[in-house]
């Protein structure tokens, strides 16, 4: 007789911040890294707004990348809203997850962040809403409450990429995508993060910024193949 599988354990909210905790430093110096860019630029009550009601690292510092370089303010909007498309397919994955009335789905939904959407991920196709919602806790008091350090303390901090604050982003979510291969380790993840890295290098040299990104997890439609 075949062994029965049990099903994983159920993980808690505590479980959720446990495992974000790691990040919490690294989060915190990035959303410093922010305030001290962002505060001249868009002013120290728009920076630490946009870090509360956004709450998008990679489209908060693009916009601001685009108004520092001259950009027009739609121009900045449109490469937050293009970095931030990725949500929607990952909405799409997490949502039979969740539960209660359509409301209380969308507003978990907005909880969503890269990291979190990876520890949750239960390794079945399925996530954990108690991990996925405990993540963000930590992750958010650090993005928030970094942004407002920077803004009141920019003036006596160095600048960012002098600390060497800006590799801190590509280092974070490499780490992410290691983790995602090695929890599934299926020859179909390994060929979607091969294209997306293929589409995005040969979409760097021209395309607008936060256009290879969203065109790269195309890749990811690779899982629809049976």
């Amino acid at each position: 007789m075949a062994a029965t599988e049990l099903p994983p354990p159920q993980r808690s909210y505590r479980d959720g911040m446990r495992m974000a905790l790691p990040i919490f430093l690294p989060t915190l110096a990035l959303g410093i890294s922010f305030g001290v860019i962002a505060a001249p630029i868009i002013g120290r009550t728009a920076a630490s707004v946009m870090s509360v009601v956004v709450f998008a690292g990679s489209a908060q510092v693009a916009s601001v990348t685009v108004l520092d370089s001259g950009g027009a303010v739609i121009a900045a909007v449109a490469a937050g809203l293009l970095l931030n498309l990725r949500f929607l397919p990952m909405s799409f994955a997490i949502t039979p997850s969740l539960r209660g009335s359509r409301w209380r789905r969308a507003a978990e939904s907005q909880l969503i962040i890269d990291a979190s959407f990876a520890m949750s991920a239960d390794g079945r196709g399925g996530f954990d809403r108690e991990v996925l919602i405990g993540g963000w806790v930590p992750q958010a008091c650090g993005w928030i409450g970094g942004t407002v350090i920077g803004v009141l303390a920019g003036d006596a901090l160095p600048e960012p990429a002098t600390l060497g604050l800006d590799a801190i982003f590509p280092a974070f979510f490499l780490s992410l995508l290691v983790a995602e291969a090695r929890a599934t380790g299926t020859e179909r993840t390994v060929q979607a993060i091969a294209l997306a890295a293929v589409i995005t290098l040969a979409l760097l040299p021209w395309a607008p910024p936060g256009v290879p990104i969203i065109a790269a997890s195309a890749a990811a439609l690779l899982g629809l193949r049976r």
